[in-house]
């Protein structure tokens, strides 16, 4: 379904990376100056997508568990590009909520490694497991944490303080 959308407008997923690019860094230093709660919701709602794409059962037949193979993604490989988009994202949001970009990095890509094993152990959802969707879902969770990591940049360099996790006294009162 995603993949026949892709297909029939080649245009989408560079034009969702672009838009990530420029974006994803700049929404980071603004959630920065917010309570990590709201970070932290934002990332669950990302979550969905990740869940719906990858865990809910198809009605197609698995003749292959799992396929091995290296390809990196391009344009042209609309499939792969959209593994690349669909966990940049979550990660983004995630480093932005921690602080800790390299934690959200390992996180999302422990996470792709743990879709693509479901996927294998549970032939019942119609979906195979795929080491170049783990490896452009791990392309992905990079280029996640390093929009982080330049919204972490922006935040010190502007001077903007990270909103506290736990209220101070005076927000008490």
């Amino acid at each position: 379904m995603i993949s026949t959308l892709l297909v029939a407008h080649p245009w989408f997923g560079p034009t969702v990376l672009a838009v990530l690019v420029v974006v994803g860094p700049l929404l980071g230093w603004w959630l920065l100056g917010r309570p990590p709660r709201l970070s932290w919701i934002l990332c669950a709602l990302s979550l969905v997508p990740v869940v719906l794409l990858t865990l809910v059962p198809t009605q197609r037949e698995v003749f292959e568990r799992c396929a091995v193979g290296w390809v990196l993604p391009t344009f042209g490989r609309v499939e792969l590009l959209a593994n690349v988009l669909l966990l940049v994202p979550p990660v983004l949001l995630a480093a932005v909520a921690t602080r800790r970009p390299l934690l959200a990095l390992l996180g999302g890509v422990l996470a792709s490694a743990g879709i693509e094993a479901v996927q294998a152990l549970l032939p019942v959802l119609g979906r195979s497991c795929d080491t170049n969707d783990w490896l452009s879902n791990a392309l992905g969770a990079a280029l996640g944490a390093g929009l982080a990591t330049v919204a972490l940049a922006l935040a010190r360099r502007t001077g903007r303080r990270a909103e506290k996790a736990e209220p101070t006294a005076d927000a008490l009162r």
